[in-house]
């Protein structure tokens, strides 16, 4: 007789070993990197399941910081700067390390002040084709680049620009 499947059950949270930090499907959090130099993954989570002896895994939808995706990091990308891209996978849940908040951008500049857990992002990434939506974005000032809120800019007084 064959081994029946183990059964998997799904979770509505689940506390972050170490912390005190409860995670739901749809938060985004910190993902242990295999390599200790590198920062922090940032995910999605999808759903959050546990098998038959309790393992729980996490299914995420990666961010990718701008030096992972195809072209690298440009001038304009802001330091705190993610890309949603469509790039899903299954995870222990012992990877993760915590809470962090991916604000919109328009969101993020509006921010007091930035914490070490809050990103933002404006653009989604096809992690096969290196492709962004939407492939443009505004630019602003003389440099005509996309504004990084990382750098000051002044108004001009007359056009308000």
């Amino acid at each position: 007789m064959g081994k029946s499947k183990p059964t998997k059950k799904a979770l509505d949270s689940y506390t972050v070993k170490g912390t005190h930090k409860i995670v739901k499907a749809g938060d985004t959090v910190l993902m242990r990197a295999s390599d200790t130099e590198k920062p922090p993954y940032v995910a999605k989570i999808e759903k959050i399941e546990a098998d038959a002896r309790n393992n729980v895994k996490v299914h995420v939808r990666w961010y990718y910081r701008p030096e992972e995706s195809l072209g690298g990091r440009r001038q304009f990308h802001g330091a705190k700067e993610l890309f949603l891209s469509d790039h899903y996978d299954i995870q222990s849940a012992d990877t993760m390390e915590g809470k962090c908040t991916v604000h919109t951008f328009k969101n993020y500049t509006k921010l007091e002040s930035v914490g070490a857990d809050d990103y933002f992002c404006r653009f989604e990434y096809k992690a096969a084709t290196g492709g962004f939506t939407p492939d443009r974005v505004a630019v602003y000032c003389k440099c005509e680049m996309p504004y990084n809120p990382d750098d000051l800019m002044v108004q001009c007084e007359s056009c308000k620009d």
